[in-house]
């Protein structure tokens, strides 16, 4: 009897372990969408922001490790979007601004479906949990299922 208690101990562990990678694996992928959403906005900010700029005005582009360049505004309405797969197209300010929305919409969407999983494989987690301990305490206590 002792062994049988033994290998549903090994199969609730195995199991355990296997959702907590899950777990980590999918709170992952939230933080990447999270990561991705910081940027986008950050990408919005800056359109609204060249909104009101005029033609010909000074800026200071970030070209990365907090350091910039001067540039001056040529145009508004030529912007130069990435559409995936490392190709890019020219769209308007306007254009480039649903672009940017309907990503963010995909993305919350996304990020959604994301902590629903999260929440469904913790509550599998705590399940068996809850059950595992209370295999060990029986098979502390000598008593076997």
């Amino acid at each position: 009897m002792a062994s049988k208690s033994e290998e549903e101990l090994r199969r609730l562990s195995v199991e355990l372990r296997l959702l907590e990678q899950t777990a980590e694996a999918v709170q992952s992928r939230v933080n990447m969408v999270n990561a991705v959403m910081t940027d986008l906005t950050y990408a919005n900010m800056t359109l609204e922001g060249l909104e009101k700029e005029k033609e010909n005005a000074e800026l200071l582009v970030p070209i990365g490790g907090n350091s910039y360049v001067k540039a001056r505004l040529e145009s508004k309405d030529k912007l130069v979007v990435g559409i995936g797969a490392g190709v890019s197209i020219e769209k308007t300010l306007p254009e480039t601004k649903e672009v940017v929305k309907k990503r963010v919409e995909e993305l919350e969407k996304t990020r959604t479906s994301l902590q629903m999983q999260f929440s469904q494989v913790v509550d599998r987690i705590n399940e068996k949990r809850g059950k595992f301990e209370a295999l060990v305490a029986q098979v502390q206590e000598g008593k076997t299922p």
